[in-house]
């Protein structure tokens, strides 16, 4: 047997309707350089007797069960601990890889790089259509030299809102500080730019993965998450110049009227989200007024403003994923009301799983 020089780490909830699907792509591909670890935050459905019948298949697929759930960040920050890899591919739970992939990191790893980012394409949930042809929009590799974490940093802080891009050396991330980042939902992103990186970063533009767009299992959190946690943790990075944090995300997004109008459109921003997360932080009686005026906007208007807009002014083929969102939310102006307060709300908030707070609609370029 051949050294292990990358581990897959995954950690998942929930996911036996999926996870089988990830397996699949990355087993038909793996050599007897690659092992899989599976850490499971105490899944309720079948996720176990899924995972133990890859097993069966591929002798290199670990798995490990937690008596409780313990938060998506300290899941995997306890699967690298359990990985056995020269290098770890922080993976998610439901996404596939691209025939080849496996291959492209493993002769990029021989370079010696710290930490391997690699593009992927976005896909609608059942991945029959393709919403984004690449997240990172190069067509071509970037080298990243130790002495360049502002522009590291610049360009790539927003791809690697996605957990699964991501591959790192595991002695790099093993000697980092883990906890404070904990509850961030973007721990990895925490290890990654706490302090300089010792050696060299690649980006592969090429993309290997395919994201499974609108299965996160952190949905109902959406404006919460896009809103406050990721502008807190990218801001929290004293070490970078604003102006490199600023081109990364805005410090306060929930003050544009814009982005308001768009996640009122997507049905993720609510008189609740208002009420309990905008108000007090609004000093000004008039931000208050337009906050809390789109809050109340009708959904199915504010919906049809959004995506006249996305389907006129902008190019839809570069912006399907907020045209999935616009349609598939309960909102959308051409599809009969729905029922429920949000789409958001119609699935549960794991604890653990797929970690993909990641799209173009993310940052809405309303």
């Amino acid at each position: 047997m051949n050294p292990i020089k990358i581990s897959i780490c995954i950690a998942t909830r929930n996911r036996g309707a999926f996870i089988g699907a990830t397996l699949e792509s990355i087993i038909e591909q793996a050599t007897d350089e690659v092992e899989i670890v599976v850490l499971d935050g105490a899944s309720t459905d079948n996720t176990e007797e899924v995972v133990h019948g890859y097993q069966q298949r591929f002798p290199r697929l670990r798995y490990f069960r937690q008596q409780a759930a313990m938060g998506v960040d300290r899941d995997f920050a306890t699967v690298v601990d359990l990985a056995d890899g020269e290098y770890c591919w922080l993976f998610c739970d439901d996404d596939l890889f691209k025939p080849g992939a496996i291959q492209i990191v493993l002769d990029a790893i021989r370079d010696g790089y710290a930490l391997i980012i690699v593009n992927s394409e976005v896909r609608n949930a059942n991945l029959s259509t393709l919403l984004q042809p690449r997240r990172w929009l190069p067509t071509m590799d970037r080298i990243y030299e130790s002495n360049e974490s502002d522009l590291l940093f610049a360009d790539v802080g927003d791809c690697l809102t996605f957990i699964g891009g991501v591959i790192i050396k595991k002695k790099l991330w093993v000697t980092r500080e883990k906890e404070r980042y904990f509850g961030s939902l973007f721990v990895h992103v925490g290890v990654i730019f706490q302090q300089p990186l010792p050696e060299d970063a690649l980006m592969i533009a090429n993309p290997l993965i395919s994201i499974r767009y609108g299965n996160a299992s952190w949905l109902a959190k959406t404006f919460e998450i896009w809103m406050f946690k990721w502008p807190s943790l990218v801001w929290s990075f004293a070490n970078f110049p604003e102006s490199v944090r600023c081109r990364v995300c805005d410090k306060e997004p929930w003050r544009n009227p814009k982005r308001l109008l768009y996640y009122r459109a997507t049905g993720a921003y609510t008189k609740r989200e208002y009420r309990e997360l905008l108000k007090e932080r609004l000093e000004s009686p008039w931000a208050q007024f337009v906050s809390g005026a789109i809050a109340h906007l009708p959904g199915r208007i504010a919906n049809l403003i959004v995506s006249i807009y996305y389907m006129v002014v902008q190019s839809p083929s570069e912006h399907g994923v907020s045209l999935s969102d616009l349609k598939n939310g309960p909102f959308c102006f051409w599809k009969l009301p729905t029922k429920h307060r949000t789409a958001f709300q119609q699935q549960p908030v794991m604890s653990t799983g797929s970690q993909r707070p990641s799209s173009a609609s993310n940052r809405t370029n309303l």
